[in-house]
């Protein structure tokens, strides 16, 4: 691997920073202690910054030369409501609260190339260092772009990254087109009629009512959606009674859809609707469906995917680059920032040692040997758009 050398150097420190960010952490929207650190580090390599962008956002905005050109980098804040079990010294002091996403390792990455960028950095234009809140169910992506974040920061593209357990130590992922899934929820509550439960004639049962429901559900990816196209539609709740000789008057049913296309999104939601709708009619129920569109699809740009395969390269040996991952059901809200910007969302081997595990997991740790690595594709990319004319 071609690691910048002072980033190397750097990765002691940069681990400390890691750790400590990582003992102590914040959830959507509470960030002010990490915020804080980050403004505090940003400021002192000389970067003009701005606080409280969506709340707890941060961006650090780093000019060189007389050239008019500008991109985005970006990192993540916030943790996970999540119990760590891990023991040892950096551990979270916070009960209920974890870094188990990585993102104390996302944040101390970017503000490794902050400061190398800062005193070392070799471009002409303006680099906007993009430290956001929320990505975690909240969509701090979302919140940011609303609150003006390309207005007050134009840029030309926007980069972003993420850890991966699994993938090697010095290894790469990215291709164009649908990178990640879009995220949404639903909330389904049925009302029938309760009674008792040696009586059901007398009741409209709605828990019989929901298996109903959940069993046509099913139907729509295998019966509704072009097979070509990746859908998941996961009940993850079903809620209603509260004794054995009870039919409950009301019961709720949640979950989620996952899919890469805005188009397919809006096909799920109408046939969850219609099948909804019939079937409580047949059996003479109400309901009320809820549906919430919260991430859309992760779609990379090709221009800016062939910029990270060209750093990439400049860094790993071809053998560690994947070019055609498959596309992740999970989601990520930087895809608000890339329905705004054209960009490049890639992956970074958190390591495949023996024990690691997968994130939100209350084990997980981010490997602090890939600091330097990730630190040093930051610099490449931003040293490969602004490359200064000579």
């Amino acid at each position: 691997m071609k690691i910048i050398k002072e980033l190397e150097d750097l990765q002691p420190e940069m681990q400390n920073w890691r750790r400590d960010i990582h003992a102590h952490p914040e959830i959507a929207f509470e960030e002010h202690r990490t915020a804080k650190i980050v403004a505090d580090k940003l400021e002192s390599f000389g970067i003009e910054v701005e606080t409280g962008i969506a709340g707890t956002g941060v961006v650090g905005t780093l000019k060189k030369g007389k050239g008019n050109r500008s991109i985005g980098l970006r990192a993540d804040l916030d943790a996970l409501l999540i119990h760590e079990t891990n023991d040892f010294e950096h551990k979270s002091k916070t009960p209920g609260k974890m870094h188990a996403c990585g993102h104390d390792g996302h944040t101390t990455m970017l503000l490794g190339a902050a400061k190398y960028l800062a005193e070392k950095g070799n471009f002409d234009g303006t680099i906007n260092f993009i430290f956001q809140p929320a990505e975690e169910n909240e969509g701090g992506g979302k919140v940011m772009v609303e609150d003006g974040l390309f207005e007050k920061y134009p840029v030309e593209a926007v980069f972003g990254m993420h850890n991966i357990p699994g993938m090697p130590v010095g290894s790469f992922a990215v291709k164009s087109g649908p990178f990640m899934a879009s995220f949404d929820i639903f909330n389904l509550k049925i009302i029938g009629k309760g009674g008792h439960a040696a009586m059901p004639q007398t009741t409209i049962d709605p828990i019989i009512i929901g298996t109903k429901i959940v069993d046509a559900y099913q139907s729509i990816v295998s019966r509704y959606i072009d097979p070509q196209e990746p859908v998941v539609l996961s009940v993850t709740q079903f809620h209603g009674g509260d004794a054995y000789n009870v039919i409950p008057n009301e019961i709720e049913i949640k979950g989620t859809v996952r899919c890469f296309s805005t188009k397919v999104q809006a096909s799920i939601e109408k046939q969850m609707e219609n099948l909804t709708s019939s079937i409580c009619s047949a059996y003479g129920a109400a309901y009320e469906f809820e549906y919430q569109h919260r991430y859309p699809p992760t779609i990379n740009s090709a221009e800016e995917v062939e910029t990270s395969l060209k750093v990439m390269n400049e860094i790993s040996d071809e053998s560690m680059i994947n070019t055609s991952p498959s596309p992740s059901m999970g989601s990520e809200d930087f895809a608000f920032m890339l329905q705004e910007k054209p960009g490049s969302y890639i992956w970074i081997g958190n390591g495949d040692k023996e024990g690691s595990c997968m994130l939100h997991n209350p084990g997980y740790d981010f490997n602090d040997e890939i600091l330097p690595i990730g630190a040093t594709y930051w610099v490449n990319i931003a040293e490969e758009i602004l490359s200064p004319i000579n």
